[in-house]
C-alpha cells in the first residue's frame, strides 16, 4: 500500500514538473498596426505610436501602413514624425519596428494584375525610403489576405527574405488554408521559394466568430494545440487597426498564455525560427480562401475601373516608350507617376471590401471612379491623335504594342460624322483592305483589316475608290432560329427560347457542337433567384427580339432583347472577320429593385456564418452549357495558372469559404484536354461551375453584404464578355496571348513623320511570351517580360535599336547578369531564360 501511494506521488510530481515546462515554453506574438491615411489614421496618431512605445519597452511594431500618409504626418504631427523616424533607424533584428507590407495601396493582389503588384511595391517602396532612409523590407506580412500565388518571386527580386501566410484578426474578406506547423517553403508557380509563416493546421476559425482565427490572440487554447502539433516557437498576429488605443495588443497580461515574447517578424525569423530545412509548399490560388460580395453592382462597376485603367495605362506606357524613340517626345514620368498613384490607391483592399464606407467626402467607390478618371484622362493624353491631325487628308500609322506581328481589324471612332463613307481604305503599296463604315448612336466608325509588325507600325491611307462591300456574314431564319454563317462560325440563336445559342460550331474545329443542349439549362441564358418571388427567373422564359445592328464585310454585331422577370436585358453579339472569338455585352435595365440571392438577409449579423452572398448558385448567372465530358477549370491569376481542384465553386458560410475568382479568364476542357471553351470577362468577379453545372459567370447579386451594407441597384449593370472555343487546353489554346490582345487593341497614332511602310521596334522569336511593362527609366530602356505558356528554352529577342548594354536585374534594380548581344545589320539580338509563369526584368543602355 506504501509502495503504491510512493508510485502515485511520484507520478503527480511528473505530470506537474512537466506542466511547468510546456508553461515555461515561450510564445511569441507579432503586434502592429495596419491602415493609413486613406483606410484610417488619426492625425496625432504617430505621437500615440511613440509614446505607447516609450511606456512599453518590451512591445514590438509590424507596421502595414499606407506609404502616402507619412507625407501627411509630416505637416500634421511633427513631433511625432520626427521621433518615429529616429525609431526606425534601427532596422536591426533587435529593433523595436519593422515595415512587414509597404504597397502603395494595400491591394488584395490576387485581384489585380501582376504588373500592378510590381508597382504596388516599386512606388511604395521608394516613398517609404524617402522618409525612412535606412528602411530594410525582409518580411511580408498582411493584416488582410494580401495574397497571391505567385508572391515568392515577386518578394524575393524585391530582396525580402521571409513572408507570413497569417491574417488572424481581419478575416473577413477571407483567409488563407491552414497548413503544415511551424514554417514551410512557400513555393511560387515558378520555382521560387521563400521561408513562409503558415496559418498552421491546427490554426481553427475562432468559434462564434466571422473574422477571426485563434491565433488573433495568444490563448492558452491556441498556444497548447500548437505545442501539441510540435510548433516549438507558437506565434501569434494582430496587426491593429490604426485608430485603436489599446497599445499593446495582449493587455497588461499578454494575453491568457504566459510567457509570451512581442517580436517584429524579423527578429522572429532571424532569433528565434531560425530552421531552414523546410517542408515546400506549392501555394495554390484555391489555398488563398477569399471572397467578396461577388456581382454586387457597385464591386462590379470598381473592378471594371481598375481593370481599364491598369490596362490602358500599361498600354500607355508602351506607346510613349515607342514615341520617345521615333517620334523624339519627351518620357512623360511625371504624368505617369501622376496616373500610377491614383490607381494603386484605386486597387486598395478598403475599395473592394466596404465601398459604400465614407473616405472624406465621398465613399471608396467614389474615390475610385476619382482615381481612374485621372488614371485615364493622363493614359488617353498620351494615346490620342492631336487635335491638329486629320486622318481623311494623310497617310497614317497603325500600331501594335505587342511583341508579335498581328493581323486584325482597326476600330476607329470618327469625332466628325460628315466625312466621306465612300472611302475605303490602302496599304502602304497602294492595295486595298477590307474597309467598313458603321454609322453608331454614339459616332460613325471606321473598320479595317491590317497586318502590323511586331511592336511596330505600319501605314495605310484613305483614298477614293470604286468599292461594293459584302457581308463577311449570312444570315437566315428557320421558324423562330437565327442561323449564321461566317468564315469561322456556324451559330444558331433560338427567339422563342430567350435568344440563347442552341448551337455553335466552329469551322476550324470541324463539325465539333459545343452547347449542351441537354442540360436543361440555355448556353448565354440569364439565370438566378428572385428570392421576393422565391424562385429562379430565366430568360428563356420570354421571347426575344434578334436585329441586326451592323452587317459589313468585317462585323456582324446582333442585339438581343428579352426580359428577366419584368427586368429588360440587351446582349449584343459581335463577330469579326477571321475571328474565333465571340465578344458580348450584357445590359440589363432593371424595373425597380431587384432582389437576387439564395435569400433574404435583412436581419443578418455580424456572427452570422452563413450570408446569402455567398453562394453563387442563387445570384443572376449567365450560363455555357458546354458538351465537353468530365470537365475541368483552369483559371489565370497574377504571372500564375491554377488547375483547379474544385468539385465545384459552391459554398454559403464564411468557414467553407473556395476561391472562385476570375482574374482575366476561365477554361473549361475535357478531361483529356482535347477541346476546350475559354470565357474572358471585363473585370475581377466570381465564376460558377460544378459537376451538375455549367460553367457560368456572375452577373448580379442584390442584397445584405458584410456588415449588413445593402448592396442595391443603382441604374443598369453593363459587362462584357468572351467566349473562345478551342482545341486543347489554355496552354495549346494561348490564352494569356488572346487576354493581352483584348487588353491591347490596334490603334492608330500620329500621321506626321511617315517615313517608312512598316517598323518594328522588337520582336519575340517564339509564342507563350508576354511583354508586361516596357517603359523608360532615365535613359534606359526597361522591359518586363512573363513566361506565361512557353517553354523553358532560350527565348530571343531581336531589337531593332542601337544598343550599347543589355542587363538583367531584379526589382531593387541590382544587376544580375550582363548578357550576349549578338549584332547584325539591322537589329541587336538577344536571348534570355525563364522558367514558365517566371519573369525577367531587362535594362537596355543605349549608345
Amino acid at each position: 500500500m506504501q509502495k503504491k501511494k510512493l508510485n502515485t506521488a511520484f507520478l503527480v510530481g511528473v505530470f506537474l514538473l512537466n506542466g511547468l515546462v510546456v508553461q515555461a515554453q515561450k510564445a511569441y506574438f507579432a503586434d502592429g498596426y495596419h491602415g493609413g491615411k486613406w483606410g484610417h489614421f488619426p492625425p496625432k496618431y504617430t505621437s500615440f505610436m511613440v509614446n505607447q512605445l516609450l511606456q512599453h519597452p518590451d512591445w514590438k511594431l509590424n507596421l502595414e501602413i499606407e506609404p502616402v500618409t507619412w507625407d501627411w504626418v509630416k505637416e500634421v504631427d511633427p513631433y511625432g514624425y520626427q521621433q518615429f523616424v529616429a525609431l526606425m533607424q534601427d532596422q536591426s533584428s533587435s529593433g523595436r519596428m519593422e515595415y512587414v507590407n509597404p504597397a502603395y495601396g494595400q491591394a488584395y493582389l490576387y485581384n489585380i494584375s501582376g504588373e500592378s503588384i510590381i508597382r504596388q511595391f516599386t512606388y511604395g517602396m521608394e516613398l517609404l525610403r524617402k522618409h525612412f532612409p535606412t528602411i530594410r523590407f525582409d518580411t511580408y506580412a498582411s493584416e488582410e489576405p494580401c495574397f497571391t500565388s505567385a508572391l515568392p518571386q515577386i518578394l524575393k527580386s524585391f530582396g525580402f527574405k521571409y513572408a507570413s501566410l497569417k491574417n488572424p484578426n481581419t478575416c473577413w474578406g477571407g483567409y488563407t488554408r491552414a497548413y503544415g506547423r511551424e514554417a514551410v517553403n512557400w513555393l511560387g508557380p515558378d520555382g521560387t521559394t521563400i521561408p513562409t509563416i503558415p496559418r498552421y493546421a491546427i490554426e481553427a476559425l475562432k468559434p462564434g466568430s466571422t473574422w477571426e482565427t485563434i491565433a488573433s490572440y495568444n490563448s492558452k487554447r491556441f498556444i497548447k494545440a500548437a505545442l501539441d502539433a510540435g510548433i516549438e516557437h507558437p506565434i501569434g498576429m494582430c496587426l491593429q487597426d490604426a485608430g485603436w488605443t489599446n497599445g499593446p495588443w495582449l493587455g497588461k497580461n499578454k494575453g491568457d498564455y504566459q510567457p509570451t515574447e512581442y517580436v517584429t517578424w524579423r527578429h522572429y525569423f532571424q532569433q528565434v525560427s531560425t530552421n531552414r530545412i523546410l517542408e515546400n509548399w506549392q501555394l495554390s490560388q484555391e489555398d488563398i480562401q477569399v471572397s467578396l460580395v461577388w456581382g454586387a453592382q457597385v464591386l462590379q462597376r470598381i473592378a471594371q475601373r481598375v481593370r481599364k485603367a491598369e490596362q490602358h495605362l500599361l498600354m500607355a506606357e508602351k506607346w510613349a516608350a515607342m514615341d520617345h524613340l521615333w517620334r523624339g517626345k519627351e518620357w512623360p514620368e511625371f504624368g505617369f507617376r501622376k496616373a500610377w498613384y491614383p490607381l494603386l490607391l484605386a486597387q486598395h483592399h478598403d475599395c473592394w471590401i466596404v465601398p459604400y464606407n465614407k473616405v472624406d467626402s465621398t465613399d471608396w467607390a467614389g474615390k475610385v471612379k476619382l482615381w481612374t478618371d485621372t488614371t485615364m484622362e493622363v493614359a488617353d493624353s498620351v494615346m490620342s491623335l492631336e487635335a491638329k491631325e486629320s486622318l481623311s487628308s494623310s497617310s497614317f500609322m497603325v500600331r501594335n504594342v505587342l511583341p508579335y506581328r498581328r493581323r486584325g481589324v482597326v476600330d476607329y471612332r470618327f469625332a466628325n460624322s460628315k466625312i466621306d463613307t465612300g472611302l475605303v481604305v490602302v496599304d502602304a503599296d497602294g492595295h486595298q483592305v477590307t474597309t467598313q463604315w458603321s454609322r453608331r448612336k454614339e459616332a460613325l466608325h471606321l473598320l479595317f483589316e491590317v497586318n502590323v509588325p511586331a511592336m511596330g507600325e505600319a501605314r495605310y491611307q484613305l483614298k477614293e475608290k470604286q468599292y461594293k462591300p459584302r457581308s463577311f456574314a449570312h444570315l437566315s431564319w428557320r421558324g423562330d432560329e437565327l442561323l449564321v454563317e461566317t468564315d469561322k462560325h456556324l451559330l444558331c440563336l433560338n427567339a422563342n427560347l430567350g435568344g440563347v445559342i442552341r448551337s455553335l460550331k466552329l469551322k476550324d474545329l470541324g463539325d465539333k457542337e459545343w452547347v449542351d443542349t441537354s442540360a436543361f439549362k440555355g448556353f448565354n441564358e440569364l439565370r438566378g433567384f428572385f428570392y421576393d418571388e422565391q424562385r429562379f427567373r430565366s430568360s428563356t422564359e420570354n421571347k426575344a427580339n434578334i436585329t441586326v445592328l451592323e452587317q459589313g464585310p468585317l462585323h456582324l454585331r446582333l442585339a438581343v432583347t428579352g426580359k428577366i422577370a419584368n427586368h429588360d436585358f440587351l446582349q449584343e453579339i459581335c463577330l469579326t472577320k477571321g475571328e474565333p472569338r465571340l465578344d458580348i455585352r450584357l445590359k440589363i435595365d432593371w424595373n425597380g429593385q431587384a432582389h437576387i440571392g439564395q435569400f433574404n438577409d435583412e436581419e443578418l449579423r455580424f456572427e452570422n456564418r452563413k450570408k446569402a452572398f455567398y453562394n453563387d448558385q442563387f445570384k443572376l448567372l449567365v450560363l455555357f452549357p458546354t458538351q465537353l465530358e468530365e470537365q475541368r477549370i483552369a483559371k489565370n491569376a497574377p504571372f500564375d495558372v491554377t488547375q483547379s481542384r474544385l468539385d465545384n465553386t459552391f459554398f454559403s458560410s464564411w468557414d467553407s469559404i473556395k476561391n472562385n475568382v476570375v482574374l482575366d479568364w476561365v477554361d473549361v476542357t475535357d478531361r483529356q484536354e482535347q477541346y476546350g471553351l475559354a470565357l474572358f470577362t471585363d473585370h475581377t468577379t466570381s465564376y460558377a461551375h460544378g459537376e451538375r453545372h455549367p460553367l457560368a459567370l456572375n452577373v448580379q447579386y442584390v442584397g445584405k453584404g458584410l456588415w449588413g451594407r445593402n448592396y442595391y441597384l443603382d441604374g443598369p449593370t453593363e459587362l462584357n464578355y468572351s467566349l473562345l472555343p478551342h482545341r486543347g487546353n489554355w496552354e495549346k489554346a494561348d490564352l494569356w496571348q488572346v487576354s493581352d490582345v483584348l487588353a491591347n487593341p490596334l490603334k492608330l497614332t500620329s500621321t506626321q513623320q511617315i517615313v517608312e511602310k512598316e517598323r518594328s521596334l522588337l520582336d519575340f522569336s517564339k509564342p507563350g511570351y508576354q511583354l508586361t511593362a516596357l517603359r523608360w527609366d532615365e535613359d534606359d530602356l526597361l522591359l518586363r517580360i512573363f513566361n506565361a505558356a512557353g517553354d523553358e528554352g532560350p527565348l530571343r529577342i531581336d531589337l531593332k535599336l542601337p544598343i550599347h548594354r543589355a542587363q538583367l536585374e531584379d526589382l531593387n534594380k541590382v544587376t544580375i547578369e550582363e548578357l550576349e548581344i549578338k549584332r547584325d545589320a539591322n537589329a541587336a539580338k538577344l536571348e534570355i531564360q525563364m522558367p514558365r509563369f517566371g519573369f525577367r526584368t531587362l535594362r537596355i543602355k543605349m549608345k
